[in-house]
């Protein structure tokens, strides 16, 4: 589905990204791991148009590297900041119709769904979520972005620095999306919940990727994990 070629990115003269490669394929969980500053959400940014960028970015066949954001999301990219960027004077349920493009006639995700996934949304509806918890802005944030009905969703960092019952309740709706078929790009610093659910695993280090592999084989390379992800 996703095929990533040589992909360099820049912040006008600083060179982030140093020639990353991977693909995601159809209904797999991939986790991108690496320490803060490592280059995974230039990374995300950069299949989305948001940065500067050289190289090759092919979806389902078709070269996206220089479109415009909003036409990379029309093709059935789904993208899910760790700043969240919910519209706080919304209400949550305004806030899933924003997320809505219409462009099946039967979209695979209605707000039945949504409000199954979380329970709590459903109880908060129609209440502003400026005003919600930061858990629940991610569980808005995440809904909102699977009623755009994407084929693939790059999620940064939905677990940071929510509450340990929050943070299984993510991983709940991420192995939901799997068993939906949906395929996932999960940039996450909690190792244990990326390489629970995850079926490949890639850790980044210096803008580059500097292993691939399953999460079996990532927990068995002690240097790795020494060398790029432990603190």
């Amino acid at each position: 589905m996703l095929k990533i070629n040589n992909l360099h990115a820049f912040y006008g003269k600083s060179h982030v990204l140093h020639g990353v490669h991977f693909d995601v394929h159809q209904g797999e969980i991939v986790a991108l791991l690496g320490r803060n500053g490592s280059g995974r959400s230039t990374t995300a940014k950069a299949i989305m148009g948001l940065v500067d960028c050289a190289g090759s970015l092919r979806w389902q066949g078709q070269e996206i590297l220089g479109k415009k954001t909003y036409e990379i999301a029309h093709l059935g990219l789904g993208y899910v900041p760790e700043s969240r960027d919910i519209f706080g004077s919304l209400t949550v349920e305004q806030n899933l119709i924003l997320g809505q493009k219409g462009k099946r006639k039967t979209p695979r995700w209605s707000f039945d769904d949504m409000y199954q996934l979380f329970p709590r949304l459903k109880e908060r509806q129609h209440t502003q979520a400026g005003v919600l918890s930061g858990g629940e802005q991610q569980m808005l944030t995440l809904c909102r972005t699977l009623m755009g009905d994407p084929d693939l969703i790059i999620i940064d960092e939905p677990t940071e620095g929510l509450a340990p019952k929050i943070v299984e309740l993510v991983a709940q709706y991420l192995k939901e999306l799997k068993r939906r078929g949906l395929s996932v790009l999960l940039i996450e610093q909690k190792l244990t919940i990326a390489m629970d659910i995850s079926d490949r695993c890639m850790v980044m280090g210096h803008g580059s990727i500097v292993f691939e592999g399953t999460p079996q084989a990532l927990r068995a390379d002690s240097y790795i994990r020494k060398e790029w992800l432990e603190v």
